[in-house]
């Protein structure tokens, strides 16, 4: 068999075959490639354009009217036409920083496991089931936070908080069942499988040799997974921040559990409201074209937010990495 390719490789037919220059693809293929690609990517860039042009006519009525005070106002009421964005504005952080600080212990130790410690056919079941997790569709936690959750937390959890931690003012107030503390727990179960599935993907695409090198040197196996999250830090920044992305503009699953009220309240245990689930609940109610034009400024106000969580997780990466593009999950 050897012989029989050597001789084949050795005639004059294949040494042509074997000389001759690989065809090119001709030049009008490439500018049309690339032409394509640039306007998909110019495409993206013009929606975008055009959702904060559209937001920002719509809200032109309200920013005429009430100007800087919109978002440092409490009232909204809407007989008199007046309106202020701030209790939304709270909820929305107060809801996706209570999100992510629950969230972000359970994702990236779940991935620390999945990729360190779990045997490779249980860590793809287990990641399996927590992407499928992910495809889950929000009104469905919205109906467990509602049927499921409250009730646990009205007689159990938010009882024994008001019993034993009621000296803050975090923890004080009636035991409702639907809140702040309700509406975080659900977008940090929905925002949970997006920070693990990317943490683990993460870490194990990370070189071994980092891993190797710890062990080598005498670190234990818990000091050689700290070396891997430093080198994953980057990476682990950037799944935190879409996580954190999703829980601020999460509308149905949040509008259901957190009990819809304008009113400013430093307790979890205490209703709210956000910006997402404020438009949900009135936008249909909206008759007057200054209650509209509010509306659409409190989803600009949200518009920017992201804009601006975004363009801070940028300054993060960057600052972490040192703007280098070669360190795992660097973008």
């Amino acid at each position: 068999m050897t012989g029989s390719i050597t001789v084949a490789a050795s005639s004059p037919e294949a040494a042509r075959s074997l000389g001759r220059p690989r065809p090119r693809s001709a030049p009008w293929a490439d500018l049309a490639c690339h032409g394509l690609l640039a306007s998909l990517a110019a495409l993206v860039l013009a929606v975008a354009i055009l959702i904060l042009f559209e937001t920002a006519r719509g809200a032109a009525p309200s920013i005429s009217a009430f100007g800087f005070r919109f978002l440092g106002s409490t009232e909204w009421d809407p007989v008199a036409d007046r309106y202020g964005a701030l209790p939304y504005l709270y909820g929305t952080i107060v809801s996706s920083a209570l999100a992510l600080t629950l969230a972000l212990p359970l994702g990236i130790g779940t991935a620390v496991f999945l990729a360190e410690l779990a045997p490779p056919r249980l860590g793809e079941a287990v990641a399996f089931l927590v992407e499928l997790l992910a495809a889950i569709p929000s009104i469905v936690y919205g109906i467990w936070g509602v049927f499921v959750l409250a009730p646990w937390l009205r007689s159990a959890l938010e009882p024994w908080l008001v019993a034993h931690l009621g000296l803050l003012p975090l923890f004080r107030g009636f035991p409702f069942g639907i809140g702040m503390l309700n509406a975080g727990i659900v977008l940090a179960v929905m925002v949970s499988p997006t920070i693990i599935s990317l943490s683990r993907q993460i870490l194990l695409a990370l070189p071994g040799s980092l891993r190797e090198a710890a062990l080598a040197m005498g670190a234990t196996r818990a000091e050689a997974i700290g070396v891997m999250l430093d080198a994953a830090r980057p990476g682990l920044l950037g799944a935190s921040i879409l996580g954190l992305g999703r829980a601020l503009g999460e509308t149905m699953a949040v509008t259901m559990v957190i009990g819809n009220t304008n009113r400013i309240s430093a307790s979890l245990l205490a209703p709210g409201a956000t910006m997402a689930s404020v438009i949900a609940n009135e936008f249909t109610e909206a008759t007057g074209k200054l209650y509209l034009s509010a509306l659409t400024e409190i989803a600009l106000v949200l518009f920017a937010l992201t804009v601006i969580v975004n363009a801070l997780a940028r300054l993060l990466v960057r600052g972490a990495t040192g703007a280098r593009r070669d360190i795992a999950g660097a973008a």
